[in-house]
């Protein structure tokens, strides 16, 4: 997604992910996330464990809890994985 304006935060950013999160999905679970301005991830420290891996630590997290959707606004300026809370793993 390229939202026009440029989001001024990750505050704005989260809210268009929740928004198409629940477009999507029956019950929207946020599983994790990255802020690049702030070069944050959560879960926090999941990156450490990947520091040689091509796939980031909040990725593969996500990706071995379910997710089903991945919100991404800005190429990679914040990232967004989530999944259905009552679907089946």
């Amino acid at each position: 997604m390229q939202p026009r304006p440029r989001l001024p935060d990750y505050r704005q950013a989260m809210q268009i992910a929740q928004n198409e999160a629940a477009a999507r999905l029956e019950t929207p679970m946020l599983l994790s996330w990255y802020d690049r301005d702030r070069d944050f991830e959560a879960p926090q420290h999941a990156s450490e464990c990947h520091q040689a891996s091509a796939t980031p630590g909040y990725v593969d997290y996500a990706l071995s809890h379910g997710a089903s959707l991945m919100v991404d606004i800005d190429d990679g300026r914040f990232v967004f994985f989530y999944r259905d809370a009552w679907s089946e793993r």
